[in-house]
């Protein structure tokens, strides 16, 4: 199993045990967490090494979850985490529980990739056209690549559909390769 399979599995089972009104709080805490694995290199290293004991480990996440005012149940949570040695995977849990908290909502996260800056107008057909497609409601998080060329890169969770010339380019690259 991959690991963000695994970490589906562990979003899944914090999403059942908690109640409406700590969902946010808790996406807001695994992201917060996400964030401080990526950004800080002691905090990733008090939860992978083995020189910090579990006590040590647990004292350092149930800090981080008053801080961040996370549900009592989240701080349970981290703390099998930690018993099961899973710790490292809190950034896939994060990105997985963000996913259910948004369907639950019914919202969708959608990426758009675009060679240059888009104006705004354009911006929100995208949105609106995205929206009348999935037949729900979308949060788009748009993003500058000049290196796409020209063209959209749209992804919709696991799913990715290119339209930009370097999509095309690569795959006549790979067609021509290939024989």
């Amino acid at each position: 199993m991959n690991k963000s399979t695994i970490g589906r599995r562990y979003a899944s089972a914090l999403f059942q045990l908690l109640d409406q009104s700590g969902v946010e709080p808790a996406r807001s805490a695994l992201s917060a967490l996400r964030q401080g694995l990526e950004e800080t290199p002691a905090l990733k290293h008090v939860l992978a090494s083995p020189v910090f004991n579990f006590e040590e480990k647990q004292t350092v996440l149930n800090e981080l979850s008053q801080r961040m005012q996370a549900p009592s149940v989240m701080r349970e949570f981290l703390t099998q985490l930690l018993k099961k040695n899973r710790a490292m995977l809190i950034p896939e849990i994060s990105e997985a529980f963000a996913e259910l908290a948004d369907q639950q909502q019914g919202v969708q996260q959608v990426w758009v990739g675009s060679a240059k800056s888009l104006q705004s107008e354009e911006k929100e057909r995208i949105k609106q056209d995205l929206s009348q497609m999935l037949h729900h409601g979308v949060e788009v998080a748009f993003e500058v690549d000049p290196h796409l060329i020209a063209g959209l890169r749209i992804k919709i969770g696991s799913r990715v559909f290119d339209n930009t010339i370097l999509g095309r380019l690569t795959g006549m690259h790979d067609q021509l390769t290939k024989g």
